[in-house]
Protein backbone atom coordinates (compact mmCIF):
# COMPACT_ATOMS: atom_id res chain seq x y z
CA UNK A 1 0.00 0.00 0.00
CA UNK A 2 3.18 2.37 0.46
CA UNK A 3 3.70 2.32 -3.10
CA UNK A 4 0.38 3.09 -4.00
CA UNK A 5 0.05 6.04 -1.66
CA UNK A 6 3.84 7.06 -2.82
CA UNK A 7 2.54 6.82 -6.47
CA UNK A 8 -0.64 8.90 -5.59
CA UNK A 9 1.10 11.63 -3.85
CA UNK A 10 3.63 11.59 -6.77
CA UNK A 11 0.41 12.13 -9.39
CA UNK A 12 -0.73 15.13 -6.35
CA UNK A 13 2.41 16.96 -6.45
CA UNK A 14 4.92 15.85 -8.48
CA UNK A 15 7.43 14.87 -5.88
CA UNK A 16 8.07 12.03 -3.27
CA UNK A 17 6.26 12.10 0.09
CA UNK A 18 8.95 13.06 2.85
CA UNK A 19 7.19 11.06 5.62
CA UNK A 20 4.29 8.22 5.57
CA UNK A 21 1.95 7.17 8.02
CA UNK A 22 -1.06 4.39 8.99
CA UNK A 23 -3.82 3.60 11.49
CA UNK A 24 -6.11 1.09 11.23
CA UNK A 25 -10.25 1.69 11.48
CA UNK A 26 -11.29 -0.05 14.33
CA UNK A 27 -14.88 -2.71 15.16
CA UNK A 28 -16.63 -1.49 18.43
CA UNK A 29 -16.50 -4.77 20.04
CA UNK A 30 -18.33 -4.19 23.01
CA UNK A 31 -18.93 -1.28 25.06
CA UNK A 32 -21.31 1.03 23.78
CA UNK A 33 -20.67 4.84 24.54
CA UNK A 34 -18.56 3.24 27.91
CA UNK A 35 -16.12 5.07 27.28
CA UNK A 36 -17.36 8.98 27.82
CA UNK A 37 -19.23 7.33 31.06
CA UNK A 38 -15.12 6.38 32.27
CA UNK A 39 -16.11 2.94 31.76
CA UNK A 40 -14.42 -0.28 30.01
CA UNK A 41 -14.49 -1.08 26.43
CA UNK A 42 -13.06 -3.79 23.90
CA UNK A 43 -12.33 -3.13 20.39
CA UNK A 44 -10.39 -4.77 17.34
CA UNK A 45 -8.10 -2.49 15.21
CA UNK A 46 -8.89 -3.45 11.66
CA UNK A 47 -6.73 -4.76 8.07
CA UNK A 48 -7.57 -1.68 6.73
CA UNK A 49 -7.29 1.91 7.71
CA UNK A 50 -5.89 5.40 6.51
CA UNK A 51 -2.58 5.92 4.97
CA UNK A 52 -0.83 9.42 5.17
CA UNK A 53 1.88 11.29 2.89
CA UNK A 54 3.45 14.28 4.05
CA UNK A 55 6.09 16.58 2.56
CA UNK A 56 7.07 19.90 3.78
CA UNK A 57 6.99 23.41 2.02
CA UNK A 58 9.02 25.86 2.52
CA UNK A 59 6.05 28.57 2.40
CA UNK A 60 3.22 28.83 5.05
CA UNK A 61 0.94 26.91 2.21
CA UNK A 62 -1.30 23.88 2.98
CA UNK A 63 -2.21 21.82 0.42
CA UNK A 64 -4.54 18.58 1.09
CA UNK A 65 -5.86 16.23 -1.22
CA UNK A 66 -7.91 12.84 0.12
CA UNK A 67 -8.10 9.83 -2.66
CA UNK A 68 -11.74 10.19 -1.34
CA UNK A 69 -12.65 13.58 -2.08
CA UNK A 70 -12.90 14.81 -6.00
CA UNK A 71 -11.02 18.50 -4.93
CA UNK A 72 -7.46 19.56 -3.66
CA UNK A 73 -8.09 21.88 -0.50
CA UNK A 74 -5.89 24.77 0.10
CA UNK A 75 -5.38 26.43 3.35
CA UNK A 76 -2.69 28.64 5.35
CA UNK A 77 -0.83 28.37 8.67
CA UNK A 78 -2.46 31.04 9.98
CA UNK A 79 -6.18 30.01 9.08
CA UNK A 80 -6.77 27.97 11.48
CA UNK A 81 -10.63 27.47 10.97
CA UNK A 82 -12.53 24.84 10.42
CA UNK A 83 -13.47 23.55 6.95
CA UNK A 84 -17.57 23.22 5.74
CA UNK A 85 -19.59 21.12 3.11
CA UNK A 86 -17.41 18.97 0.85
CA UNK A 87 -14.03 20.03 2.45
CA UNK A 88 -14.70 19.45 6.34
CA UNK A 89 -13.00 16.05 5.83
CA UNK A 90 -9.58 18.16 6.77
CA UNK A 91 -11.26 19.29 9.88
CA UNK A 92 -9.84 15.87 11.33
CA UNK A 93 -6.07 16.46 10.48
CA UNK A 94 -6.83 20.25 11.28
CA UNK A 95 -7.61 19.48 14.62
CA UNK A 96 -4.60 17.06 15.44
CA UNK A 97 -2.35 20.36 13.99
CA UNK A 98 -4.61 22.19 16.41
CA UNK A 99 -4.37 19.92 19.87
CA UNK A 100 -0.27 19.48 19.17
CA UNK A 101 0.49 23.00 20.67
CA UNK A 102 -1.45 21.67 23.51
CA UNK A 103 0.72 19.08 24.19
CA UNK A 104 3.69 21.23 23.72
CA UNK A 105 3.95 20.53 20.25
CA UNK A 106 4.88 22.96 17.72
CA UNK A 107 2.86 22.69 14.51
CA UNK A 108 4.06 22.60 11.56
CA UNK A 109 3.17 25.30 9.25
CA UNK A 110 3.39 24.30 5.37
CA UNK A 111 3.46 21.03 3.86
CA UNK A 112 1.73 19.16 1.17
CA UNK A 113 -0.91 16.54 2.72
CA UNK A 114 -2.43 13.39 0.97
CA UNK A 115 -4.66 10.93 2.55
CA UNK A 116 -5.75 7.26 1.22
CA UNK A 117 -8.46 4.72 3.06
CA UNK A 118 -9.57 1.62 1.90
CA UNK A 119 -12.28 1.96 4.92
CA UNK A 120 -16.29 1.80 4.17
CA UNK A 121 -17.25 5.23 4.93
CA UNK A 122 -19.93 5.99 7.68
CA UNK A 123 -19.94 2.23 8.66
CA UNK A 124 -19.21 3.07 12.15
CA UNK A 125 -15.25 1.57 11.70
CA UNK A 126 -13.91 5.03 12.96
CA UNK A 127 -12.35 6.35 9.69
CA UNK A 128 -12.13 9.21 12.02
CA UNK A 129 -9.72 8.34 14.20
CA UNK A 130 -7.59 6.41 11.99
CA UNK A 131 -7.00 9.57 9.66
CA UNK A 132 -6.49 11.30 13.03
CA UNK A 133 -3.94 8.96 14.38
CA UNK A 134 -1.79 8.62 10.63
CA UNK A 135 -1.95 12.23 10.51
CA UNK A 136 -0.76 12.75 14.31
CA UNK A 137 2.06 10.35 13.49
CA UNK A 138 3.17 12.23 10.38
CA UNK A 139 2.81 15.80 11.82
CA UNK A 140 4.88 14.58 15.27
CA UNK A 141 7.44 13.09 12.77
CA UNK A 142 7.94 16.16 10.72
CA UNK A 143 8.17 18.72 14.44
CA UNK A 144 10.81 16.10 14.89
CA UNK A 145 8.83 15.38 18.45
CA UNK A 146 8.87 11.43 19.80
CA UNK A 147 6.04 11.34 22.45
CA UNK A 148 4.59 8.11 23.80
CA UNK A 149 1.99 5.99 21.99
CA UNK A 150 -0.37 7.02 24.95
CA UNK A 151 0.45 11.01 24.15
CA UNK A 152 -0.54 10.00 19.94
CA UNK A 153 -3.45 9.25 21.10
CA UNK A 154 -4.89 11.77 23.45
CA UNK A 155 -3.51 13.94 20.83
CA UNK A 156 -5.84 12.64 18.14
CA UNK A 157 -9.02 12.49 20.69
CA UNK A 158 -8.17 16.02 21.79
CA UNK A 159 -8.67 17.00 17.71
CA UNK A 160 -12.18 15.35 17.84
CA UNK A 161 -13.45 16.52 21.13
CA UNK A 162 -12.28 20.42 21.12
CA UNK A 163 -12.06 20.55 16.95
CA UNK A 164 -14.13 18.67 15.16
CA UNK A 165 -16.93 19.25 17.84
CA UNK A 166 -18.01 14.95 19.00
CA UNK A 167 -17.29 14.37 22.78
CA UNK A 168 -16.37 10.89 22.37
CA UNK A 169 -14.24 9.15 24.89
CA UNK A 170 -11.32 7.37 24.05
CA UNK A 171 -12.16 3.90 22.27
CA UNK A 172 -11.71 4.90 18.90
CA UNK A 173 -8.40 6.43 19.14
CA UNK A 174 -7.24 4.18 21.39
CA UNK A 175 -7.80 0.73 19.83
CA UNK A 176 -6.54 2.62 16.27
CA UNK A 177 -3.61 3.61 18.13
CA UNK A 178 -3.15 -0.09 20.50
CA UNK A 179 -4.32 -2.28 18.03
CA UNK A 180 -2.37 -5.82 17.36
CA UNK A 181 -3.35 -8.67 14.94
CA UNK A 182 -5.33 -11.58 16.44
CA UNK A 183 -5.75 -9.28 19.79
CA UNK A 184 -8.51 -7.04 20.81
CA UNK A 185 -7.75 -3.93 23.02
CA UNK A 186 -9.03 -3.69 26.72
CA UNK A 187 -9.48 -0.28 27.46
CA UNK A 188 -9.75 1.61 31.25
CA UNK A 189 -11.06 4.85 30.06
CA UNK A 190 -10.26 6.47 33.47
CA UNK A 191 -6.91 5.82 33.25
CA UNK A 192 -6.83 5.75 29.94
CA UNK A 193 -5.25 1.83 30.96
CA UNK A 194 -4.50 -0.30 27.64
CA UNK A 195 -3.95 -3.95 27.10
CA UNK A 196 -4.92 -6.71 24.77
CA UNK A 197 -6.74 -9.96 25.02
CA UNK A 198 -6.38 -12.72 22.41
CA UNK A 199 -8.53 -13.63 20.26
CA UNK A 200 -9.91 -17.39 20.12
CA UNK A 201 -8.48 -18.71 16.44
CA UNK A 202 -12.12 -19.31 15.66
CA UNK A 203 -13.31 -16.10 15.74
CA UNK A 204 -14.24 -14.46 12.72
CA UNK A 205 -15.78 -10.91 12.18
CA UNK A 206 -18.74 -9.55 9.78
CA UNK A 207 -19.42 -6.22 9.09
CA UNK A 208 -22.79 -5.17 7.41
CA UNK A 209 -22.69 -1.56 6.93
CA UNK A 210 -26.05 -0.31 5.86
CA UNK A 211 -24.63 3.05 4.54
CA UNK A 212 -27.88 4.79 6.55
CA UNK A 213 -27.03 7.81 8.18
CA UNK A 214 -24.11 7.85 10.80
CA UNK A 215 -23.29 11.92 11.42
CA UNK A 216 -22.25 12.04 15.28
CA UNK A 217 -21.72 15.67 14.41
CA UNK A 218 -25.26 16.34 13.37
CA UNK A 219 -25.94 15.89 17.56
CA UNK A 220 -27.50 12.36 18.54
CA UNK A 221 -23.90 11.36 20.22
CA UNK A 222 -23.90 14.77 21.83
CA UNK A 223 -27.62 14.53 23.05
CA UNK A 224 -26.63 10.91 24.28
CA UNK A 225 -23.38 12.47 26.44
CA UNK A 226 -25.66 15.18 27.65
CA UNK A 227 -28.37 12.65 28.72
CA UNK A 228 -25.75 10.73 30.75
CA UNK A 229 -23.84 13.62 32.56
CA UNK A 230 -27.36 14.72 33.39
CA UNK A 231 -28.08 11.26 34.80
CA UNK A 232 -24.70 11.12 36.62
CA UNK A 233 -25.26 14.50 38.49
CA UNK A 234 -28.81 13.50 39.23
CA UNK A 235 -26.94 10.31 40.82
CA UNK A 236 -24.57 12.59 42.73
CA UNK A 237 -21.39 11.10 40.45
CA UNK A 238 -19.06 12.21 38.10
CA UNK A 239 -19.45 9.88 36.08
CA UNK A 240 -21.74 7.04 35.34
CA UNK A 241 -18.58 4.03 35.60
CA UNK A 242 -18.82 5.00 39.82
CA UNK A 243 -22.38 3.96 40.36
CA UNK A 244 -24.00 0.42 40.30
CA UNK A 245 -26.91 -1.85 39.77
CA UNK A 246 -27.97 -1.98 42.72
CA UNK A 247 -27.58 1.96 43.42
CA UNK A 248 -29.29 2.57 40.45
CA UNK A 249 -32.19 0.59 41.31
CA UNK A 250 -32.49 2.36 44.54
CA UNK A 251 -32.42 5.76 42.75
CA UNK A 252 -34.82 5.12 40.15
CA UNK A 253 -37.92 6.54 41.20
CA UNK A 254 -35.74 9.48 41.23
CA UNK A 255 -34.67 9.64 38.17
CA UNK A 256 -36.35 10.82 34.95
CA UNK A 257 -37.14 7.69 32.66
CA UNK A 258 -35.22 9.04 29.94
CA UNK A 259 -31.90 9.44 32.41
CA UNK A 260 -32.76 6.11 33.94
CA UNK A 261 -32.67 3.95 30.91
CA UNK A 262 -29.43 5.63 29.72
CA UNK A 263 -27.91 5.08 32.78
CA UNK A 264 -28.76 1.84 33.26
CA UNK A 265 -27.16 0.82 29.64
CA UNK A 266 -24.41 2.24 31.03
CA UNK A 267 -24.06 0.18 33.97
CA UNK A 268 -25.21 -2.93 32.32
CA UNK A 269 -22.33 -2.52 29.36
CA UNK A 270 -19.38 -1.72 31.33
CA UNK A 271 -20.48 -5.66 33.14
CA UNK A 272 -20.64 -7.42 30.06
CA UNK A 273 -17.25 -6.03 29.16
CA UNK A 274 -16.18 -7.53 32.28
CA UNK A 275 -17.79 -10.51 31.19
CA UNK A 276 -16.75 -10.93 27.81
CA UNK A 277 -13.19 -10.22 28.78
CA UNK A 278 -13.61 -13.24 31.01
CA UNK A 279 -14.89 -15.16 28.16
CA UNK A 280 -12.81 -14.52 25.71
CA UNK A 281 -10.13 -15.41 27.84
CA UNK A 282 -11.76 -19.04 28.44
CA UNK A 283 -12.40 -19.38 25.02
CA UNK A 284 -16.23 -19.51 25.47
CA UNK A 285 -17.72 -17.91 22.13
CA UNK A 286 -21.31 -18.78 22.70
CA UNK A 287 -20.75 -16.72 26.09
CA UNK A 288 -19.33 -13.73 24.45
CA UNK A 289 -21.95 -14.12 20.99
CA UNK A 290 -24.43 -13.96 24.03
CA UNK A 291 -23.06 -10.73 25.45
CA UNK A 292 -23.17 -9.08 22.48
CA UNK A 293 -26.36 -9.69 21.24
CA UNK A 294 -27.46 -8.43 25.02
CA UNK A 295 -25.21 -5.50 24.37
CA UNK A 296 -27.25 -4.66 21.15
CA UNK A 297 -30.66 -4.72 23.14
CA UNK A 298 -29.61 -2.58 25.34
CA UNK A 299 -28.54 -0.01 22.68
CA UNK A 300 -32.13 -0.66 20.79
CA UNK A 301 -34.12 -0.83 24.06
CA UNK A 302 -32.47 1.25 26.70
CA UNK A 303 -29.84 3.59 24.60
CA UNK A 304 -32.09 4.25 21.82
CA UNK A 305 -29.00 4.28 19.55
CA UNK A 306 -29.95 1.89 16.85
CA UNK A 307 -32.09 1.67 13.66
CA UNK A 308 -34.93 -0.32 12.58
CA UNK A 309 -32.25 -1.59 9.80
CA UNK A 310 -29.72 -2.40 11.90
CA UNK A 311 -32.24 -3.99 14.28
CA UNK A 312 -33.22 -6.20 11.46
CA UNK A 313 -29.77 -7.66 10.69
CA UNK A 314 -28.69 -8.51 14.18
CA UNK A 315 -32.54 -10.38 14.30
CA UNK A 316 -31.56 -11.54 10.52
CA UNK A 317 -27.74 -12.78 12.18
CA UNK A 318 -28.75 -14.26 15.45
CA UNK A 319 -31.10 -17.01 13.93
CA UNK A 320 -28.07 -18.80 12.73
CA UNK A 321 -26.50 -21.68 14.10
CA UNK A 322 -22.90 -20.20 12.88
CA UNK A 323 -23.45 -17.07 14.75
CA UNK A 324 -22.45 -16.88 18.12
CA UNK A 325 -23.83 -12.96 18.39
CA UNK A 326 -24.30 -9.87 16.90
CA UNK A 327 -24.75 -6.10 17.47
CA UNK A 328 -24.41 -2.62 16.28
CA UNK A 329 -20.79 -1.18 16.57
CA UNK A 330 -19.76 2.26 16.52
CA UNK A 331 -21.99 5.03 17.87
CA UNK A 332 -25.31 4.01 16.26
CA UNK A 333 -27.87 6.19 14.62
CA UNK A 334 -27.03 4.06 11.65
CA UNK A 335 -24.12 2.68 10.47
CA UNK A 336 -22.68 -1.13 10.51
CA UNK A 337 -23.67 -4.39 12.41
CA UNK A 338 -21.27 -6.64 13.23
CA UNK A 339 -21.54 -10.31 13.40
CA UNK A 340 -19.19 -12.85 15.70
CA UNK A 341 -19.69 -15.93 13.96
CA UNK A 342 -17.67 -19.60 13.25
CA UNK A 343 -15.71 -20.35 9.98
CA UNK A 344 -18.78 -22.31 8.82
CA UNK A 345 -20.33 -18.53 8.29
CA UNK A 346 -19.19 -17.43 4.97
CA UNK A 347 -20.16 -15.98 1.35
CA UNK A 348 -23.01 -18.05 0.67
CA UNK A 349 -24.34 -16.87 4.52
CA UNK A 350 -23.77 -13.84 4.64
CA UNK A 351 -25.26 -12.73 0.82
CA UNK A 352 -28.15 -14.72 1.75
CA UNK A 353 -28.42 -12.43 5.14
CA UNK A 354 -27.90 -9.37 2.44
CA UNK A 355 -30.71 -10.30 0.48
CA UNK A 356 -33.49 -10.62 3.27
CA UNK A 357 -32.16 -6.98 4.16
CA UNK A 358 -32.70 -6.31 0.47
CA UNK A 359 -35.99 -7.67 0.07
CA UNK A 360 -37.09 -5.47 3.70
CA UNK A 361 -35.65 -2.03 2.72
CA UNK A 362 -34.69 -2.45 -0.89
CA UNK A 363 -31.51 -1.42 -0.62
CA UNK A 364 -28.07 -4.00 -0.50
CA UNK A 365 -25.77 -3.59 3.05
CA UNK A 366 -21.94 -3.67 2.44
CA UNK A 367 -20.67 -7.28 3.63
CA UNK A 368 -17.11 -6.68 5.07
CA UNK A 369 -15.29 -10.26 6.08
CA UNK A 370 -12.77 -8.23 8.30
CA UNK A 371 -9.82 -9.32 10.08
CA UNK A 372 -7.88 -7.96 12.92
CA UNK A 373 -4.43 -5.87 12.40
CA UNK A 374 -1.96 -3.86 13.80
CA UNK A 375 -2.11 -0.13 15.42
CA UNK A 376 -1.11 3.21 13.93
CA UNK A 377 2.61 3.18 13.12
CA UNK A 378 5.12 5.28 10.42
CA UNK A 379 6.14 3.36 7.49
Amino acid sequence: MKTLLVEKFRSAYGRAPEICAYAPGRIEFIGNHTDYNGGTVLGAALDRGVWVALAGRADALRQWVSDQRPARVTSRAEDGAKRVGVESWVNYPLGVLAALPEFGVAAPAGFDFLAMSNLPSGAGLSSSAAIELSSALAFLEMAGARVARETVVKIARHAENHFVGVPCGILDQGVSGFGQKNQLVWIDCRGPLFATVPLPAASHFWIFNTHTKHALVDGLYAARHRECMTAAQALGVGLLVETSSTTLAAAQAALAPESARRARHVVEEIARVALARTSLEAGDLAAVGQLLTASHRSSQLLFENSTEELDFLVDALVVSPQVFGARLTGGGFGGAVMALTSAAFGEAEAHATAALYREKFGATPEILHAQTGDGATLI
